[in-house]
């Protein structure tokens, strides 16, 4: 009945505007300090959630690191973005976004100013989450960011453990 393309940018615009709206309306009741805490407890749990969803979804090599940003690609491609995937050595695997769709919304609503305040809290929160989903032995480093004026974010999962 409806093309795929359709539903999927139906679910992805709700996806976003239910998270800018809960925010929105938290903050006009407490404050932003506030929101952002509440909605960083949200993507840890989220991230949690993806991560083992993703895990179901996607065809697995049995390599954390290769596993990890295989399968957080997934969540990037239904969002939106646009990444590579890197492999810069045996210990480290990186997705490297050029363009955020989160950004991109920020920005036209007028809240740009705060974005790299949310980008620092909300991307490593949900980083370190799918880190431990994939772990033990991976951590997580967020590399840059756009919203902090960077030409690039950067997802970087290094191997701690043989």
């Amino acid at each position: 009945m409806f093309e795929p393309e359709v539903v999927t940018e139906f679910l992805r615009r709700s996806y976003f505007a239910v998270d800018g709206l809960w925010f929105v309306k938290l903050e006009e009741r407490s404050s932003f300090e506030q929101a952002l805490q509440v909605d960083r407890e949200v993507w840890e749990i989220m991230g949690k959630i993806q991560a083992r969803k993703a895990r179901e979804l996607v065809r697995l090599s049995g390599e954390p690191l290769d596993d990890v940003v295989q399968c957080l690609a997934l969540k990037f491609v239904a969002e939106g973005h646009e990444y590579e995937l890197r492999r810069p050595s045996a210990e480290v695997a990186e997705v490297v976004i050029r363009v955020c769709p989160w950004l991109e919304i920020m920005r036209q609503s007028g809240r740009e100013h705060l974005a790299a305040q949310v980008g620092r809290a909300i991307c490593a929160t949900e980083g370190h989450a799918w880190a431990r989903e994939f772990g033990p032995g991976l951590e997580f480093a967020l590399v840059g960011q756009l919203c902090d004026g960077r030409p690039e974010c950067r997802y970087r999962f290094t191997r701690t453990l043989p």
